[in-house]
């Protein structure tokens, strides 16, 4: 084979431009010479041919051809720069990188790939200073030519595995180092290719061979080689280790966001959950949180041992739990839970969204089926839970094994022997549970900066465990009062679209004087109360809660607004009197505003008792306030209260409140204060529960002087195609009729499968609206949530159910439409009354 055939040969197998290659045997002696490098020295092949490597070489670097030849037979291959020497004597800096070129058989030979390096600033210093610096460089450097495939590397890369330089050449990222995103590393690459403009600075997380287990972060810098012409020829970067940065960082991160997500509640479940949630999964892949049960009550921790049971076994229970892993049955147990009864608002601030309160409610995850308490974990009195919990010191080991798995929590699927922390709950010399974090066996295991740094972690979540503890302690008996006074979720309905917002004057236990309520009643219609007594804090919640049952008590009777508050009026009076009640918690005095709204024609009907009248605003934003007659507080006596009624347009919005709303420091709100609340009622937008919050943000402080009750309806109407109303003859054939066009509709509205049950009701109520009544009978059906079905007539008598005797002939037709019917009642108007019943939609049969 001839030399230029040769250098042919040698651009195919290397696929190389702007290089200069050649052979050498192994005396060093070249064998073969190419265009390239006649090109690059000027010897024409049958000069250079059996010319000793040394003499191409300048002086300074022909005395160590001998060297470089005894460390390409010991390493495999060279790579360093040279000075050679044109054939006209000129010297030329070249890169030169040797590799074997020996072939099964074949002769033992050197291939020799030169660069001109040009003009190359800083040349001219000693050759072995240049060498140095490449080869002990403290960080990983490499060439990759434009197919992303390793042409050099030096020592310091190899430190981070993938073998030595000589193992890289012609291998891409992913074949050297599979434990990292070599994609997302090649694509900057391919744009520093592409566009020319480097890249520094780019960080990657991932695991390099040299620690295969060990998640290392590097810096990586990115630039890209051009030829003499500006082509492209490849990528030259560098790569420094940062991992202990990075962790640091890392470190610095987790104690930061600690600090902002742990403790943003006073509630004890939910700040065990915020410390579990916190550390999953940066820092663990499982923490379990377990606290005593007396811890979680509020109560003080049991000082000494802390076994509790005849066993010596210690009860906990699981207040806070997050893993990494897919849902399994303990996870399920243990999932990531909110406080039940916790409120985010310091304040003690409570609201709602249709109905609802503006408290995280959790449905029951991570708690007992039965008890709605966080799951009971026993631990053996010699487990390492139990030691910490009885000692108050931290226990930490690498890997277990399987005879700890009883006291584990259980790991993710899949994964491998953990690693364990185990650190006690401590706060002010008292230690209140303990806390368990498990690693992955594949990941690197807990070291002491990993136990120093859980224990800052533990210590700011005990801190605020013990406060939450306190307070819960405190609140206990405001807890079980709040069950039952505030609503906490208002009845889905059709009349209106409803958010409540409720801050109390006393912080401590968020509870106060002040109420709000939102009632079903017949006909599709609901009433809207919102009422205060005297007084604030526990009392005056005991005796809110006296007026509010009273409310609903009178509500069921379905009268209107004014004689609803006569009644209540009489109820109040007798309350503190046949109660004997202390000063603190009476009911005298107290005000309510009673209103309600008939989503059928949008009539709208309220009294009020000592108290505000509503705002209205329209659907155009417009504020107007209801010219309500003012009656006397309740229980007070004096003259008969009053109703007002008006029709209200869909979209319209009903504004009732407290006096605390427009209160002021110096005392109860003058008139001209109706200015600000319409100004705050005028610039609110959005969705309805934004502007309820908004309009108690802007007109009372964070810790009002007096509580503050907000309850915003916004009206609907039912279509006309929901409601169908027919008069009727009194007669009997008018039953037949009835009970026919009552079929046809309920096919119209596809409740066919209801027409044998209301066929049933229609034919009962008409036939006795017929045979006892007197005047006009109307039926009217309503396609609501339910399906209603009301009769109304002209008899002032109420009727009664019966319970026949087998033997009797009649008296069965209201005892059988109160079996088919979910609800049925009576409610008296001027002119008559109305007989209704509802049905279910979603029920059987339906």
């Amino acid at each position: 084979m001839g030399a230029h055939d040769e250098d042919d040969a040698a651009r195919r197998r290397f696929d190389v431009a702007d290089t200069a290659p050649l052979l050498l045997d192994t005396r060093g002696v070249v064998t073969s010479w190419t265009r390239d490098a006649e090109r690059l020295l000027g010897y024409p092949a049958a000069e250079a041919v059996g010319k000793d490597m040394s003499g191409l070489l300048a002086h300074g670097d022909a005395g160590r051809v001998a060297d470089v030849l005894e460390r390409c037979r010991r390493d495999g291959g060279w790579a360093g720069l040279l000075s050679a020497l044109r054939r006209d004597g000129r010297p030329v800096p070249v890169m030169a990188r040797i590799t074997s070129a020996h072939e099964p058989g074949g002769r033992a030979r050197w291939l020799v790939m030169l660069n001109e390096m040009g003009d190359a600033p800083g040349w001219n210093m000693s050759r072995s200073v240049l060498e140095q610096m490449v080869r002990g460089a403290p960080i990983g450097i490499a060439i990759v030519d434009t197919d992303l495939r390793y042409v050099w590397s030096n020592a310091a890369l190899a430190a981070f595995g993938g073998g030595p330089p000589e193992l890289r050449l012609g291998l891409r990222m992913a074949d050297v180092q599979p434990g990292l995103d070599s994609e997302a590393i090649e694509e900057r690459m391919r744009r520093v290719l592409e566009s020319g403009e480097p890249v520094l600075g780019y960080e990657h997380l991932g695991h390099v061979r040299a620690a295969p287990h060990r998640e290392t972060a590097h810096m990586m810098s990115f630039t890209r080689l051009d030829d003499d012409h500006g082509r492209p020829m490849g990528v030259y970067y560098t790569v420094v280790d940062i991992t202990d940065r990075h962790r640091a960082r890392q470190r610095l991160a987790l104690l930061d966001r600690a600090g902002r997500r742990i403790g943003r509640s006073l509630d004890i479940a939910r700040t065990a959950q915020e410390l579990a949630d916190t550390a999953v999964p940066d820092f663990a892949d499982v923490v379990a949180v377990d606290l005593p049960e007396r811890v979680l009550r509020g109560a003080e921790p049991t000082p000494g041992p802390a076994a509790d049971e005849p066993s010596g076994h210690v009860r906990l229970h699981r207040a806070g739990y997050r893993t990494t892993g897919a849902p399994d049955d303990e996870t399920t147990k243990d999932a990531s839970r909110a406080a039940a009864s916790g409120d985010d608002d310091r304040s003690g601030g409570v609201g709602s969204r249709d109905g609802g309160t503006d408290r995280d409610e959790d449905p029951g995850e991570g708690r007992d089926a039965e008890g709605g308490r966080p799951r009971v974990v026993v631990y053996r009195g010699d487990s390492p839970p139990a030691r910490c919990l009885a000692a108050g010191r931290p226990w930490r080991a690498d890997l277990l094994d399987g005879a700890a798995e009883e006291w584990l929590p259980r790991p993710p699927a899949g994964s491998e022997p953990p690693s364990v922390l185990i650190v006690p709950v401590r706060a002010r010399g008292t230690t209140l549970g303990v806390t368990t974090f498990l690693r992955d066996g594949r990941r690197e295991p807990f070291d002491e900066d990993d136990l120093a740094l859980a224990e800052d972690l533990v210590s700011r979540a005990a801190v605020c465990v013990d406060n939450a503890r306190r307070y819960t302690r405190e609140r206990d008996a405001a807890l079980v009062l709040q069950r039952s006074l505030l609503p906490r979720g208002l009845p889905e309905q059709d009349a209106v679209e409803v958010s409540a917002c409720y801050r109390p004057a006393d912080e401590l236990t968020g509870l106060g004087g002040d109420w709000y309520d939102l009632i079903p009643l017949s006909g599709a219609r609901v009433a809207l109360v919102v009422g205060e007594v005297p007084g604030h804090g526990i009392d005056a919640a005991a005796a809110m809660g006296r007026v509010r049952t009273a409310v609903r008590t009178l509500a069921a009777l379905d009268l209107r607004p004014d004689e609803i508050l006569a009644h209540l009026d009489d109820q109040v009076a007798r309350m503190d009197h046949d109660e004997d009640v202390t000063t603190g918690a009476r009911a005298e005095g107290s005000a309510c505003v009673y209103v309600v709204y008939d989503p059928v024609d949008g009539r709208c009907v309220m009294a009020a008792a000592g108290h505000p009248a509503p705002a209205v605003v329209a659907p155009d934003g417009a504020v107007t306030f209801v010219e309500l007659p003012q009656g006397p507080p309740l229980g007070a006596g004096g003259p008969p209260f009053e109703s007002v009624e008006m029709i209200l347009p869909e979209g319209s919005t009903l504004a009732l409140h407290t006096d605390g709303l427009l209160a002021r420091d110096g005392g109860p709100a003058p008139g001209s204060d109706r200015q600000r609340l319409r100004r705050a009622l005028e610039r609110s937008a959005g969705a309805l529960e934004l502007r309820c919050r908004t309009v108690v943000d802007a007109l009372a402080p964070a810790r009002p002087h007096d509580d503050v009750a907000l309850l915003m309806a916004r009206t609907r109407r039912l279509s006309a195609d929901r409601v169908a109303d027919w008069e009727l003859p009194a007669e009997p054939a008018a039953v037949a009729e009835a009970r026919r066009t009552a079929s046809r509709r309920l096919a119209e509205w596809g409740l066919a499968e209801l027409s044998f049950t209301t066929e049933l009701v229609v034919s009962e109520l008409v036939t006795n609206a017929i045979r006892y009544a007197n005047g006009p009978i109307r039926l009217r059906l309503i396609r609501g949530r339910t399906l209603i079905c009301e009769v109304f007539d002209g008899g002032a008598t109420a009727p009664h159910l019966r319970h026949p005797r087998a033997t009797d002939e009649g008296g069965r037709g209201l005892l059988l439409v109160s079996q088919v019917s979910g609800r049925w009642g009576t409610r008296f108007l001027p002119e008559g009354k109305v007989i209704w019943t509802e049905q279910s939609l979603t029920g059987p049969g339906a």
